[in-house]
């Protein structure tokens, strides 16, 4: 399972620390950084694979695309992650999108859990939760609503209130070769 060729590690391991520093600083991660790493992910693996190469290449863009998609129409996060994690699925493919998913939620989830106890938000958090199990429900106009997430980022107390998400992939995508790396299948 884990990737024979070492380029398509390091290449993703430098954006994602570059998205995290970004995510964490502003709360922002750059088209300037995942369109081309997104394009350059699916030409690496035409050259590399061919046609063979491009279908794993767009699967994986298209995995790394979905699974944020939807928490994105909620307002639950910025496009900016959405296209940092089909960028990466432009380089890893399905499987390994798919793995540092998991272990990208995950670490959000431990920080969320750590940014509830510090910041004893609890109610604004429950108060959020239904928010989106509203917007969930209805699938109405709610929907796509992008103001929220801007509104949250100009903030003061936005640290204490939002997870980078960017950094979470990183970490993420670390562990996620860390344990491929010690348990190799």
């Amino acid at each position: 399972m884990f990737p024979a060729p070492l380029t398509p590690v390091i290449v993703v391991l430098v954006a994602a620390l570059i998205a995290a520093v970004t995510d964490v600083w502003k709360f922002k991660v750059y088209n300037t950084l995942t369109l081309p790493l997104l394009v350059s992910g699916l030409i690496y693996h035409t050259i590399i694979g061919g046609s063979q190469g491009l279908a794993s290449s767009v699967t994986g863009l298209l995995c790394g695309f979905a699974i944020l998609f939807f928490l994105y129409l909620l307002g639950g996060m910025g496009a900016g992650d959405v296209k940092l994690m089909a960028a990466i699925g432009a380089w890893m493919g399905m499987p390994l999108t798919y793995y540092i998913f998991v272990a990208s939620s995950l670490a959000a989830g431990v920080y969320a859990i750590i940014l509830l106890v510090m910041s004893r938000t609890l109610g604004d958090t429950w108060v959020n939760f239904q928010i989106l199990w509203i917007r969930l429900a209805t699938m109405g106009r709610h929907l796509g609503n992008d103001e929220r997430f801007e509104g949250e980022i100009k903030r003061s107390d936005r640290r204490r209130r939002m997870v980078p998400f960017a950094a979470m992939v990183a970490i993420g995508l670390i562990g996620t070769y860390l344990w491929l790396w010690a348990n190799p299948s």
